[in-house]
């Protein structure tokens, strides 16, 4: 690992804790309907998110050309590269390493689906962007999806398909593994104790409740993740800066997902 890998990875999970709390504002084509929801105002999703003092921050690149210069230093940047829908009717590579460095990001995040057809071609993804960020020392953060094609095309968060997301994503050679979480303590445990790159979990669909969220959240914490990456959870929530604050308690405090509601008053 090069110097300049470690010195941007060590901004990502500066943080006294260890761990990394993360916003993702970065759904784009794969968030549905533009007019409604937590999305519908992107410069005020990215604001709420931003008040609620995330380690860092996820976005499109072209979101982070127009929005980003505002909050420059005050959280870790991160491109997001990957654009798709579960169905592949959209499949894009859209950034690249040389971009990331060029907008001042700590890290280039490739998010891809697995399982299907075309899985060999986001894996491909995952590859080239690791290789190409190589000579910038620029590390990579997989987000990995594993897909069910059953009754159409979802996302699934089964102990067998996350324990595959995770191998597909260090057996491509990335720096951070961001995952769902399986909703079994133990079978997660085992997936994150057998895989040599930092995971951390993604905030999955959005839950009935902000109790809910945080406590898959502490769940996966105490297996061994090193934190999350929320997006829905967050500024889906009525009140992102509470919400925002509540997962701090969690990731970076260690308390229970009642006492961090409880801090955080939400």
């Amino acid at each position: 690992m090069s110097l300049g890998t470690k010195v941007r990875l060590a901004r990502l999970f500066s943080h006294p804790s260890g761990n990394l709390f993360g916003g993702a504002v970065d759904h784009f084509v794969g968030y549905g309907d533009v007019r409604k929801g937590g999305l519908a105002d992107l410069p005020g999703a990215l604001a709420r998110v931003m008040a609620g003092k995330p380690d860092y921050v996820s976005i499109q690149p072209g979101t982070a050309r127009h929005l980003w210069p505002q909050y420059a230093g005050k959280a870790s940047l991160v491109i997001q590269a990957g654009c798709f829908t579960p169905d592949d009717r959209i499949s894009e590579l859209i950034a690249t390493p040389e971009d990331a460095v060029r907008a001042g990001a700590d890290a280039l995040a490739v998010a891809v689906p697995v399982r299907g057809a075309t899985e060999g071609k986001y894996i491909r993804w995952l590859t080239d962007s690791v290789n190409a960020a190589a000579p910038y020392g620029m590390p990579v953060v997989a987000h990995i999806y594993p897909r069910d094609f059953t009754e159409g095309a979802k996302i699934v968060f089964t102990p067998d398909e996350i324990a595959y997301a995770a191998r597909i994503g260090y057996e491509s050679g990335v720096d951070v593994i961001k995952i769902g979480y399986t909703g079994d303590f133990e079978s997660f445990r085992e997936t994150v104790r057998t895989c040599p790159v930092p995971v951390v979990i993604a905030g999955g669909p959005k839950t009935d409740t902000l109790l809910g969220a945080l406590q898959q959240t502490a769940d996966a914490i105490r297996a061994g993740a090193r934190g999350a990456v929320v997006g829905r959870n967050l500024w889906g929530h009525g009140d992102p800066q509470k919400a925002a604050l509540a997962f701090r308690g969690v990731i970076h405090d260690r308390l229970s997902a009642q006492e961090a509601l409880a801090k955080a008053g939400a």
